[in-house]
């Protein structure tokens, strides 16, 4: 009886030098994300006065919470995560439905003046109003110190509704439309029982893109947050960096304590507050990544 064996293509010298090159590049690409990552946790869980003499590298030197006891002694600190997955939970739904609620139109050749609309989207990426002209626009609309005036002013993102409306374009074969309106659904049928089951790579790209986005967010909420009880996590350990370099400047001032231990701590909470904002968001990636690989792969050349 035979077996069929498998048959290997050899490579030619040109392949494997190209390939070669690709994992040098991708191990060097590795090592400068990782590299700065660990030397950020070493120095968020190793003795300040190590971190400010420059002792740390990528293993924590004399291990120690005085950072992590320093930001979590803030009774802010608990309302600050709840508002920022509040914000960040709520926000993102909003921004998902609304970007495929305007890219699956787009998608559609039924669709009529889809260049006009289609360049109208893109005018608004190109050119915005301003600060103060946005600024105006939520004060009227009676959402200053408000959850929607951090999440309503940059619910769509162009760039995102973009990659929804190439995915709907290229990967939704176009057979699918024809067999689901001689079926007799409905637009709204198809959107939701046909064309978002068979989108779960590009719905977890758009999740990860605008859950990071408002996680991050800063700016906006100091801008239109007035209230310590509404600002997000970043707001807070914005101040709680601020305290702690007013304090280590009024403590020289007196002379109470050492310049060096004053210094050592404030440099110690740099890498505490980075690695306090950004686990959440390191949690949420391995539960996407199975579609997000192809997601961001959308309309790239695949041999």
């Amino acid at each position: 009886m035979n077996k069929s064996k498998k048959v290997k293509i050899r490579e030619s010298r040109e392949d494997r030098v190209f390939h070669l090159l690709n994992y040098i590049f991708m191990i060097l690409c590795s090592i400068c994300i990782l590299v700065p990552f660990m030397n950020i946790i070493s120095s968020a869980f190793s003795d300040p006065s190590a971190v400010l003499n420059g002792k740390v590298t990528l293993l924590p030197v004399n291990p120690s919470l005085q950072g992590f006891k320093y930001v979590f002694q803030n009774k802010l600190i608990g309302t600050g995560y709840l508002n920022s997955i509040l914000y960040t939970v709520l926000g993102t739904l909003i921004s998902v439905s609304i970007t495929v609620l305007a890219a699956y139109p787009l998608s559609r050749k039924e669709l009529k003046c889809k260049k006009f609309f289609n360049w109208l989207f893109l005018f608004t990426m190109m050119f915005s109003g301003g600060m103060i002209p946005t600024y105006l626009v939520v004060k009227d609309l009676h959402m200053i110190n408000s959850i929607w005036a951090v999440i309503i002013p940059n619910c769509l993102s162009i760039y995102n509704m973009i990659i929804a409306r190439t995915f709907f374009n290229t990967e939704i074969p176009q057979e699918i439309y024809e067999a689901a309106e001689i079926d007799g659904a409905g637009d709204f049928t198809t959107l939701f029982k046909i064309v978002l089951p068979l989108s779960k790579a590009v719905l977890a790209v758009l999740v990860l893109f605008y859950a990071i986005g408002i996680w991050n967010m800063y700016f906006d909420a100091i801008l239109y947050l007035n209230s310590y009880d509404k600002y997000p996590l970043q707001v807070i350990l914005r101040d709680i960096m601020s305290d702690a370099q007013t304090q280590a400047n009024m403590v020289q001032a007196t002379g109470k304590m050492s310049s060096s231990a004053v210094l050592a701590m404030t440099e110690s909470l740099k890498y505490t507050t980075i690695l306090c904002a950004s686990i959440p968001m390191l949690a949420i990636y391995p539960f996407v990544q199975k579609y997000f690989a192809k997601g961001v792969m959308i309309g790239s050349v695949k041999g």
